[in-house]
């Protein structure tokens, strides 16, 4: 899995526009919740399409990325969570154990 660290605010404005060309996928994840190292680990373990960029962002350190997030892509705040974005929106948000590559893959219709 190659993450790209999600550590910015004006990373979400990248993040929608590469959304355009290619889907974007923000793993929001909790560093002191099993719960949410149980998902990432998951998530590591999977074969992760070249075809989706993945960012991870460490929601105890950066809540107010986490914040804004959830107010652009119009999802409400969960962790661990993944959303996708395709085309400038989310089209996929997922959380806690419902969160696998293979519907994340599927949802991005790759």
């Amino acid at each position: 899995m190659n993450w790209k660290s999600l550590t910015q605010l004006d990373q979400l404005d990248i993040i929608q526009e590469a959304s355009k060309h290619k889907p974007q996928l923000i793993f929001k994840h909790s560093t002191t919740c099993s719960i949410s190292k149980m998902a990432l680990s998951r998530m590591e373990r999977s074969e992760a399409p070249d075809s989706i960029d993945f960012y991870l962002l460490d929601l105890l350190n950066y809540r107010s990325i986490s914040n804004a997030i959830a107010e652009k892509f119009h999802v409400f705040h969960e962790s661990p969570q993944a959303i996708l974005i395709k085309n400038g929106t989310c089209i996929y948000d997922e959380s806690h154990g419902a969160i696998f590559m293979e519907e994340i893959i599927e949802q991005a219709h790759l």
